[in-house]
């Protein structure tokens, strides 16, 4: 009798462990069921928040440069401040940012294989300022162009079939600065350098060769320095400076500072020198509790509204 009562106690034991480990194993699925439901709610909600807030940005756009207009643009205008949002629900903070005060790599060459020559020395400037090889630009040249022909250390297609991983060079213009990574010379580092002040968007939707301008009023004073020899570390400060205190409306407001006019006056400086912009990235944040989403735009302002030409989220 004591033998069978001690199996009984044990017995009890063991199908009350079990019991206890079947419930914590259901509570623990319920649990996690539930965490990932949320998770996706607060995911949905980040996202529907966070595209909310690039529609937002566009609508800061218009409002402070209505279409068709011909005024300037500037660091000093609305649409530059971030706009940040909080209340129980989550947290929006949405930045824009203007395209056109970069240096548009897509302007490099002509699709008949002709270099753009104002371009051409902005890139050779920078480059020298940011410490990146001038053989660069021929490959960049030849990726672009529509014929075969290699220039002095360049590349075409003959040397991207030579490759371990073979494929064939665009033969036009570049969809994504991340294309950078397939022309020869263009390693991670020089793309790293590069991508603060250079853009592949044109400020035009036409399909023929024209130069996107850079605007003088929002472009950092590394591009800046790159616009023209003239235009030396004082010269670009001076410029930044006078900016901040009134945007420059006409290129030949570079007047009030000293030696401005001459570089006014400038072909390479006027060739690519601006003072608007029709490019902008729209950068959107959203969060929802411990959920975040993120949705970057670049948008150009046109007559007939707004193109969409980068949307990723």
């Amino acid at each position: 009798m004591r033998g069978e009562r001690g199996f009984a106690l044990i017995l009890t034991l063991v199908v009350t462990a079990l019991m206890v480990a079947v419930l914590v194993e259901l509570i623990h699925g319920v649990y996690v069921d539930i965490s990932l439901s949320r998770g996706y709610r607060d995911g949905q909600q980040a996202s529907l928040l966070a595209e909310s807030g690039v529609t937002g940005g566009i609508k800061l756009l218009q409002l402070s440069i209505p279409p068709g207009t011909n005024g300037t643009t500037s660091l000093s205008d609305a649409w530059a401040t971030p706009v940040k949002l909080d209340d129980e629900t989550g947290a929006l903070e949405v930045t824009v940012s203007e395209e056109s005060g970069k240096i548009n790599l897509n302007n490099l060459a002509y699709s008949n294989g002709v270099i753009e020559p104002y371009t051409q020395a902005a890139l050779k400037r920078l480059g020298k300022r940011l410490q990146i090889p001038d053989e660069i630009w021929n490959s960049l040249a030849d990726w672009q162009d529509s014929n075969d022909e290699t220039r002095s250390n360049g590349a075409e297609t003959p040397y991207y079939r030579s490759l371990k991983r073979p494929y064939a060079a665009r033969n036009g213009k570049l969809v994504t600065l991340t294309e950078l990574s397939l022309v020869k010379g263009f390693t991670p580092e020089i793309i790293d350098k590069l991508k603060p002040f250079v853009t592949i968007y044109a400020d035009q939707s036409t399909t023929l060769d024209t130069v996107t301008k850079v605007n003088i009023n929002t472009a950092p004073k590394e591009v800046l320095m790159a616009l023209d020899d003239a235009i030396d570390e004082r010269m670009a400060e001076r410029i930044l400076e006078e900016r901040r205190l009134k945007p420059f409306e006409p290129i030949g407001d570079l007047a009030r500072i000293p030696g401005g006019a001459t570089i006014s006056l400038s072909p390479s400086f006027g060739g690519l020198a601006s003072v608007k912009g029709k490019l902008f990235r729209i950068t959107s944040v959203a969060r929802v509790k411990e959920t975040a989403r993120k949705v970057e735009a670049v948008i150009r302002l046109s007559g007939n509204g707004v193109d969409t030409l980068y949307w990723q989220e």
